[in-house]
C-alpha cells in the first residue's frame, strides 16, 4: 500500500512541473509592419499566466487567418526556467499601392477597376488575384472575348507595399460558329434554333455567347415542347467546344411522345360545382396539350377560390397518360375560408388615417378578396398623396380559423408646392407665376391654392380651397376667388368674381359623381386698338356696356372608373357639364352651355396603352341674346379644347364657335413607370356656329409624339405635331393634361 501511495506521489509531482514549465510567462509579437499588435493581440486566445496547449495555439492561428491579411502565421513556444515564451510570427500580404492596367481595348479601365474588388489600400493575396481575374475573365465574356489572357506584376516598396501592374491580352474576339440539336424528330431543327436568343454569328448578328442567355435557350425549348405536347421532354445534356477560335455548341436532348389533352376529373371540391371548375378548362377535342395553356387555366381556378377567401386552398394535379391522351386529376383541398380581422395602414406620416380608410373598398369582417384588395391600392394611390410602392406585408393569421390581419405600407410624398418663376406657355408666350399649392392640407385631403401669373397676354389671380370629405362625409365643398385679365384674338376680358360649389358621388352607379355649382362675377370687354373694324357688333355693344354682371348655375356629371389616373391601361372617364347663366338667375348675360367628353383607356400589347377621346360642346344665347365671345369654342394647341399641330385658338371662327368636335387618340409608352411617358397622338376635329356647317373634309388634323413628365410642380409635358393641312411642325408646351 506504501508502494502504491509513493508511486502517485510522484506522478503527481511530475504533472506539477510540467504543468508548471508550460506556463505562459510572456507573449511577444514580430513580423507586423501595418497590422497593429493591439489587434493581433485581441485574435489570439493565448495569455500570459495560462498553460499553453495544441488547441489554443490551433484556434490562434485560425483566427489570425480569417482576417485575410496574413500569408504565414507562425507560433513559437521557447523553454524558460518557469515556465515558457511564445513567440506570434506573422507574414502579411503586401499592401496595394497603385493599379495600373494594360492592354485593355474593348474594357474601359474605369470599368474594369468597377468590377474587381480592388482598390489602393488592398492587401494583395493569391486569393484576390484569383477573384481579380475572374472578374476580369467574366466581363471580357460579356463582350465575347473568351480567349483573356491576364499577367500580374508587382514591384516592391517600402513598409511592405507594393505598385501592382495587370497585363492584359485580350485576344481574338470568340463567336458561335455552329449550333447543332440532337435528338429532336417531331420539330426541326430551325423551329428550336428560333426559340434561342443566342446565334451563330452572321452579317447582322455577332454570335456573342452569353452563360445566362444560353441557360434560358434552353429552357425556352422545353418550354416549346411543352407547349405542343411533349411533356416529357428535357435536355440531356450539352458541350461546348473551341475549334480554331470558334465555338461549337451540340445540345442533346430527349422528346418523347406528343399528348393530346384527354378528361379532367375533380375531387374534394364543395365551394364550386365540378361543372364550374371544368369549365376554366377550355380546350377542343384531340388538341394538342398545352402545359403553358394549362398551368394558366389552372392558375384561373386558383383565383376563384382566393377571390372567395380561400387563400389556404391547395391544388394538387396528376397528368395521368392514357395511350396518346393526357387526363387530369385535379384533388382540391379547399381549407378554411379566410376573414380580415383588421387593417393596419403604415406610413402614413401626413396623411390622416381616416382619409385613407375611405378609400378601402374591403373593410374588418369581410372574407378575403384579391379584387378588392388590388382595388383599394389603385384608389389609395390615385388620390395623389402616395409613392407608386404602395404594398401589403405577407398576411398575418391570427386565429385558429385562418382569418388574417391586413398591412398597407405606404410612402407619403410632397404634396405642397410654392414655387415661382418665368416659363414658356405656348398658348400666353412669356408667363410669370409666383403659386402656392396643397393637395393635402393638414393631412385632410383638403385641397388649397394661391396663384398669380403675370405676361404680356394675361393677369390672373385666384384662390381656392376644396374640403372633398366635409363634416367627415362624402359630400364636397369648394369655393373659388379670381381677378383675372386674359387676352383674346382681338379683344381683352376682365373678370372679377367667385364661386361656390357642392357636390356628392352618386351610390347607385359605381365610379360616379355629381357637383353642382354657382358663380357670380363681373366682366369688362375691351376691343384691342386695331382691332376695331374686325369686331363684331355684339363683341362692340359690350365694349361699350363696361362692367356686367354673370350669374349662372352649373352641374356637372362625372363617372371614372380609370385604374390609374396618371397613367391608365383600363377603364373610361366621362364628364357631362352643363351650366345656365340668366334667365331666373338674373345677371346681364343669358346663355346655355353644355360639353361632354368621354375617354376610353386600353391596355395593348406589352405595358402600352391607347386613349382614345371624343369631345363635343355647345352653347348658345336665349332671350334674344348671343352667347358671350369668351364662352365660345376656339380650338388648337393643347388643352380641352387642343388640336396639336394647330397654334392655339386658330381653329374656328374669328370670335369663336357655338359647336365644336373633337376626337384625340393617343399611344403611350411607360419610360419610368408613370413618372415619364412617351406617346404618339392624333387629334382631329373643328368648331363651327351651325351644325349644319359641319364638313368631314374640313376637318383639322395634327400628329406627332410627345412626353409627359410627373414633378413636384405638377405634370410637364411637350408635343411636337405635325400640320396636315399646311403640312408644317408645330411645338407644344404643356401644364396639365389634356385627357
Amino acid at each position: 500500500m506504501k508502494k502504491y501511495s509513493f508511486v502517485l506521489l510522484m506522478l503527481l509531482a511530475f504533472s506539477l512541473l510540467v504543468a508548471e514549465n508550460d506556463l505562459i510567462l510572456e507573449i511577444e509579437i514580430s513580423g507586423n509592419q501595418n497590422i497593429e499588435k493591439e489587434l493581433i493581440r485581441s485574435l489570439i486566445i493565448l495569455e500570459v499566466g495560462d498553460i499553453i496547449t495544441t488547441d489554443d495555439v490551433s484556434k490562434s492561428i485560425n483566427n489570425l487567418y480569417q482576417l485575410g491579411v496574413f500569408e504565414d502565421i507562425q507560433i513559437e513556444k521557447n523553454e524558460l526556467p518557469q515556465g515558457v515564451s511564445v513567440l506570434v510570427v506573422v507574414k502579411e500580404f503586401p499592401i496595394v499601392n497603385s493599379i495600373e492596367i494594360s492592354g485593355n481595348k474593348k474594357l474601359s479601365e474605369s470599368k474594369i477597376m468597377e468590377v474587381i474588388n480592388l482598390k489602393k489600400g488592398s492587401y494583395w493575396s493569391p486569393f484576390l488575384k484569383s477573384e481579380v481575374k475572374n472578374s476580369i475573365s467574366e466581363e471580357y465574356k460579356k463582350k465575347g472575348f473568351h480567349l483573356v489572357v491576364m499577367d500580374f506584376r508587382t514591384i516592391d516598396l517600402d513598409q511592405n507595399i507594393v505598385d501592382l501592374f495587370i497585363d492584359i491580352d485580350e485576344g481574338a474576339k470568340v463567336a458561335i460558329k455552329k449550333i447543332k440539336i440532337y435528338g429532336n424528330k417531331k420539330i426541326t431543327a430551325k423551329k428550336l434554333l428560333g426559340k434561342m436568343k443566342t446565334k451563330k454569328a452572321s452579317l447582322l448578328r455577332s454570335g456573342k455567347f452569353d452563360s445566362e442567355k444560353f441557360d434560358e435557350d434552353l429552357e425556352n425549348i422545353i418550354t416549346y415542347y411543352n407547349k405542343k405536347g411533349f411533356i416529357d421532354a428535357r435536355i440531356i445534356s450539352w458541350e461546348k467546344k473551341l475549334v480554331e477560335d470558334k465555338f461549337l455548341i451540340d445540345i442533346y436532348l430527349y422528346e418523347g411522345n406528343q399528348f393530346y389533352f384527354g378528361k379532367v376529373l375533380v375531387a374534394g371540391n364543395e365551394r364550386f360545382t365540378d361543372e364550374l371548375i371544368t369549365s376554366q378548362f377550355k380546350f377542343q377535342d384531340d388538341e394538342v396539350f398545352n402545359l403553358e395553356k394549362f398551368n394558366k387555366q389552372l392558375g384561373s381556378i386558383a383565383s376563384m377560390y382566393y377571390e372567395e377567401g380561400y387563400i389556404y386552398a391547395t391544388f394538387d394535379h396528376e397528368l395521368q397518360k392514357a395511350a396518346e391522351k393526357i387526363n387530369i386529376q385535379l384533388n382540391i383541398r379547399e381549407n378554411t375560408r379566410a376573414r380580415v380581422r383588421k387593417i393596419h395602414i403604415k406610413g402614413n406620416r401626413k396623411t390622416k388615417e381616416k382619409v385613407i380608410r375611405r378609400h378601402l373598398v374591403i373593410a374588418p369582417g369581410d372574407y378575403f378578396q384579391q379584387s378588392k384588395i388590388m382595388k383599394s391600392q389603385q384608389n389609395i394611390y390615385n388620390m395623389g398623396f402616395f409613392d407608386p410602392d404602395i404594398y401589403l406585408d405577407n398576411p398575418k393569421i391570427i386565429n385558429q380559423n385562418g382569418d388574417i390581419d391586413l398591412v398597407i405600407n405606404l410612402n407619403d410624398k410632397i404634396s405642397g408646392t410654392a414655387n415661382g418663376g418665368i416659363a414658356v406657355n405656348s398658348q400666353e408666350g412669356i408667363v410669370g407665376q409666383l403659386a402656392v399649392t396643397h393637395n393635402n392640407l393638414f393631412g385632410n385631403s383638403w385641397q388649397s391654392g394661391v396663384k398669380w401669373e403675370f405676361g404680356g397676354k394675361i393677369q390672373n389671380f385666384s384662390f381656392n380651397f376644396t374640403n372633398p370629405y366635409f363634416m367627415d362625409t362624402s359630400t364636397l365643398v369648394g369655393f373659388d376667388i379670381y381677378l383675372t385679365t386674359k387676352e383674346w384674338s382681338t379683344y381683352e376680358v376682365r373678370t372679377k368674381g367667385g364661386s361656390i360649389r357642392l357636390g356628392r358621388p352618386l351610390g347607385f352607379l359605381n365610379y360616379s359623381k355629381l357637383v353642382g355649382g354657382y358663380s357670380f362675377y363681373s366682366k369688362k370687354y375691351s376691343i384691342l386698338k386695331g382691332d376695331e373694324e374686325d369686331a363684331s357688333e355684339t363683341l362692340k355693344e359690350l365694349d361699350e356696356k363696361g362692367w356686367q354682371n354673370t350669374s349662372s348655375f352649373s352641374l356637372t356629371f362625372s363617372r371614372d372608373s380609370r385604374d390609374n389616373i396618371f397613367f391608365p391601361t383600363s377603364g373610361s372617364f366621362f364628364t357631362l357639364y352643363s351650366e345656365l347663366a340668366g334667365g331666373i338667375l338674373q345677371g346681364d348675360f343669358n346663355y346655355f352651355k353644355q360639353i361632354a367628353q368621354v375617354s376610353w383607356f386600353t391596355k395593348t400589347i406589352w405595358e402600352l396603352s391607347l386613349k382614345t377621346k371624343w369631345r363635343f360642346g355647345y352653347v348658345t344665347g336665349y332671350g334674344g341674346e348671343e352667347a358671350p365671345p369668351d364662352e365660345r369654342f376656339y380650338l388648337g394647341g393643347t388643352g380641352p379644347d387642343g388640336i396639336r399641330g394647330y397654334p392655339d385658338r386658330s381653329i374656328g371662327p374669328h370670335e369663336g364657335g357655338l359647336r365644336e368636335i373633337i376626337f384625340s387618340a393617343e399611344y403611350g409608352a411607360p419610360i419610368a413607370g408613370d413618372q415619364i411617358v412617351g406617346l404618339l397622338f392624333f387629334d382631329a376635329g373643328n368648331c363651327y356656329n351651325n351644325l349644319e356647317d359641319f364638313n368631314f373634309w374640313e376637318i383639322k388634323t395634327g400628329a406627332g409624339v410627345g412626353i409627359r413628365v410627373r414633378s413636384p410642380f405638377g405634370l410637364i409635358g411637350f408635343d411636337y405635331a405635325h400640320n396636315f393641312e399646311t403640312r408644317r411642325w408645330e411645338p407644344h408646351f404643356q401644364f396639365g393634361t389634356t385627357f
